[in-house]
């Protein structure tokens, strides 16, 4: 076939450059055609597989016009449901954003003093929250607003920033930390890079959850007790301490916040009763329960006024004060190098705090619901969110655990009903600021209390992480530890650094498997009792069948299965997890020393002087002699299971070539062959191809079977193909003609008569005709056609076309395990037989 221009000045660029573009092909060449002539008078139809190609990866990655439009029209996910917006769906949305909308306004005042900033800055955000999500939404449960935990992060930020920055407000500082935050997580919205926050593992949020749970129920005791003296953000365990010691300063304040508190949990779980005992009012108990915040707060506000209506100078007890009415901050947010640098190292907390805590939410509502988000366009959402809220003074928002919940249980309907709440919450800004001015701040610190505790991870959940992982509960103490004893944020850093180290763990030190086998019957039963304690039971139907398991029985199975070795010198290993360069090296040295010490050197004088051995095997001492265990077999051939690895790289590949250098040495003057079972990855293939796997080793020329003199009877013409390739076929409809047999068979009695043919030795012979193809002594051309005639019509008899299912020309790459020792025993025994041939003996 004519070479392209392309492809020539490609060659003559790679020898100016000493490339070898056949670098550790045994070939010389890409196709293989040895063998390929076994299907020439058979029914199936041949099939080379191509390699991947460095063009074919590009164009896959290069974005066509049409995954362009679908990106831009995917980052307003409205647009796909908004046209099909009904009644029904309105009355639904209208109730949970109502309902939603009543809850957040309290909730947010109270969050946005965690986060050392004045109530009307937590209606900011839950506003601009609500209002701008629903247009990138991919879940209509999401509640985007203030939040407890990322509030605390962001006041320890505003604490730390004003040591430095004494002159700049608290909230310049947060809306500069919502807008760098919220672009960071824009960004890996928009690359569509949602997928990094798949590395933080549930233990790590539930860790992160529980220990910033109980640090802000702590740090809210003093206020809900009006105890003062000392710093609730210290340590969770010193806040601890200095209530204890100061638990005699209790003010009046106690009465507001323990009252509250203790009647937060009566609704609740009233509620909860009632609910189970009058099923039929189960919606009116939930409503009941969803609004009891709403409830304390103008229940105590009310009880506020009544006692400081006329003591509004020196109340009794701490209230809210005064909120202003409207967006009296709206502003362009300050950044400057200054302010970015007093908060800089925080910045990747509050990233990770607002990422982690939005999507397990999303993630968790959208399996509950029948739906899937998409974790990049929910990124992008959050990003948006956090970028044009500190326009109208918001600071940085995320989702809302328990704003979700109520949402998601009220009956929501579509992304919607977030409008519906900024309804409400603008409301609230702009006809409630005089009402806000008596809230208890006792009854804010029960709210928040009341909150969080949900949000502590129960005994029963972290029992069942013990059942499935013990591991991992370590992980979660861990973080839950540190973030008692030390900070929010150090407790992220653990629970993601012990995380990573684990992951990493598990990939370096993942062990292979030797793989046995045993027979095994698929039963049915045929109803029958076979018999309690019977051992045995009738089947009336089963299969047989080759199962493969591991032989230390690791992967529990039963132990008194006894398990067969697949062959003498033939070993079948399986990779646990994915064959990279991380775990490569670990994997192939349990390999080589499972081999060498269950099989023995092939030539056992390959030293002849002590001086040859190598210093890793000296052998025995002076004046002992070498003992050989005759009963272990030499080494064969290798079975490689692929079916958890994905791809491989430059370091695992060289790894095998050395192992399959070093096995060959262990093993000369023989090869060892190397099989490949359940390879997915045409890249894979690729890369273990160019590295001289997937096809046989050739034997050297003088390794030829050549015929003795004296030899009366010629060999078996196949005797000259060291390997005996053997495929998967699959029918693919239609039927084999006999005709069109008849026709090639014709076609080749033509040409042989155009051209007399020439003494053949028994090995050309073969390598013209094909495997079993040859001319036996004494018959002729009309003979050799009757009888393909009648092989091919008997075997075609009813048979639908075949096809190879796995490209000929690797033909080391075998789509199971059986295929694959089938393949490895056939070669094994062939070699034999053409072994004792050469040395004169029967086959």
């Amino acid at each position: 076939m004519p070479q392209s221009t392309a492809t020539k000045v490609g060659h003559a660029l790679a020898k100016v450059l000493a490339i070898k573009l056949h670098y550790r092909s045994e070939r010389g060449q890409d196709e293989l055609t040895r063998g390929e002539s076994i299907y020439s008078v058979s029914s199936a139809s041949t099939y080379v597989e191509q390699e991947p190609t460095t063009l074919e990866w590009i164009r896959d990655q290069v974005p066509a016009p049409k995954d362009l439009f679908r990106y831009a029209r995917n980052l307003f996910p409205f647009t796909h449901w908004i046209t099909r917006y009904n009644g029904p769906w309105l009355i639904g949305d209208l109730i949970a954003g109502i309902t939603v909308g009543i809850i957040v306004v309290p909730q947010s005042m109270a969050y946005a003093g965690l986060a050392q900033l004045a109530p009307e800055f937590g209606l900011y955000s839950s506003f601009m929250g609500v209002l701008i999500y629903w247009f990138f939404a991919t879940s209509k449960d999401i509640t985007i607003g203030p939040v407890a935990v990322a509030s605390t992060v962001v006041g320890n930020i505003v604490l730390k920033a004003k040591k430095t920055q004494p002159h700049v407000p608290a909230d310049i500082i947060a809306s500069a930390v919502a807008v760098l935050a919220g672009s960071i997580i824009l960004f890996i919205g928009l690359v569509r890079c949602g997928w990094i926050v798949e590395f933080i593992s549930l233990t790590a949020i539930s860790a992160f959850m529980t220990g910033s749970a109980i640090n802000i129920a702590v740090a809210q005791v003093p206020a809900l007790m009006g105890i003062k003296g000392f710093s609730n953000r210290d340590a969770t365990y010193k806040v601890t301490i200095n209530i204890l010691k100061h638990l005699g300063r209790t003010q009046m304040d106690a009465a507001m916040g323990l009252t509250a508190l203790a009647m937060l949990y009566l609704i609740r779980s009233a509620s909860s009763i009632a609910s189970r005992r009058l099923p039929r009012h189960r919606r009116l108990f939930f409503f009941l329960a969803s609004l009891r915040t709403a409830f304390v707060i103008l229940l105590y506000t009310m009880i506020s006024w009544l006692v400081n209506q006329h003591r509004r100078k020196t109340p009794r007890f701490a209230i809210l004060g005064t909120v202003p009415r409207g967006f009296k901050h709206a502003r362009v947010p300050t950044i400057t190098t200054d302010i970015i640098k007093s908060f800089a190292s925080e910045l990747p907390a509050t990233v990770i705090v607002l990422l982690i805590e939005h999507i397990a939410i999303a993630k968790s509502f959208g399996r509950v619901n029948g739906y899937t988000i998409d974790p990049s366009q929910e990124l992008v959402a959050i990003g948006v969110t956090n970028v044009l809220g500190p326009f109208l003074g918001a600071y940085p928002a995320t989702g809302s655990f328990s704003r979700t919940a109520i949402k998601s249980k009220a009956g929501v309907r579509t992304p919607f009903a977030g409008v519906i709440t900024a309804v409400v919450v603008l409301l609230a800004i702009y006809a409630l600021p005089a009402v806000f001015f008596y809230i208890p701040s006792a009854s804010l610190a029960a709210v928040i209390i009341h909150a969080v505790g949900d949000l502590i991870t129960p005994p029963n959940t972290v029992y069942q992480f013990w059942r499935t992982s013990p591991l991992e509960v370590i992980i979660f103490f861990a973080g839950v530890f540190v973030t008692i004893f030390s900070s929010i944020e150090n407790g992220i850093y653990t629970t993601i650094g012990i995380s990573a180290a684990v992951l990493l763990f598990r990939v370096v030190k993942a062990r292979g498997r030797f793989l046995g086998k045993v027979k095994i019957h698929s039963i049915v039963p045929d109803g029958k009792d076979a018999g309690a304690g019977s051992g045995h039971a009738e089947p009336s139907q089963s299969t047989t069948r080759d199962l493969f398991l591991p032989i230390d029985h690791h992967d529990g199975s039963n132990p008194q299965v006894e398990l067969e070795s697949p062959y003498p010198g033939i070993f079948i290993y399986r990779f646990s997890e994915g064959f990279n360069y991380p775990n490569a090296n670990h994997y192939l040295d349990y390999l080589t020393a499972t081999v060498f010490a269950q099989t023995r050197r092939t030539n056992s004088t390959l030293y002849a002087r002590r001086g040859d051995r190598p210093w890793n095997d000296p052998g025995p001492r002076r004046g002992q002699v070498e003992v050989i265990d005759t009963h272990r077999p030499t080494l064969k051939a290798i079975i490689i299971d692929f079916s958890s690895v994905n791809n491989v790289d430059v370091t695992s590949v060289q790894h095998l070539i050395d192992v399959r250098n070093q096995l060959d040495r262990w093993a000369a003057p023989d090869t060892v062959e190397w099989h490949f079972a359940c390879i997915t990855n045409r890249w894979t293939k690729r890369a273990l191809a160019s590295a001289g796997f997937g096809y046989p080793s050739l034997a050297p020329a003088a390794d030829v079977f050549q015929p003795k003199t004296g030899q009366s009877a010629p060999p078996p013409p196949v005797a000259s193909a060291r390997w005996k390739p053997i495929f998967n076929v699959t029918e693919i409809g239609g039927a084999d003609s006999v005709a069109s047999t008849a026709e090639r068979l014709a076609n080749r009695r033509s040409a042989r008569l155009q051209d007399p043919p020439r003494s053949l030795s028994p090995s050309s012979s073969s390598a013209a005709h094909g495997s079993d193809d040859f001319r036996p002594a004494g018959h002729d051309d009309d003979f050799i056609i009757r009888h393909e005639l009648t092989k091919v019509a008997t075997a075609s008899a009813g048979m639908k076309k075949l096809a190879v299912v796995h490209g000929i020309n690797r033909p080391l790459f075998h789509i199971d395990l059986t295929s694959a020792l089938q393949s490895a025993i056939a070669n094994v025994e062939w070699k034999t037989e053409v072994e004792k041939l050469e040395k004169g003996g029967p086959p």
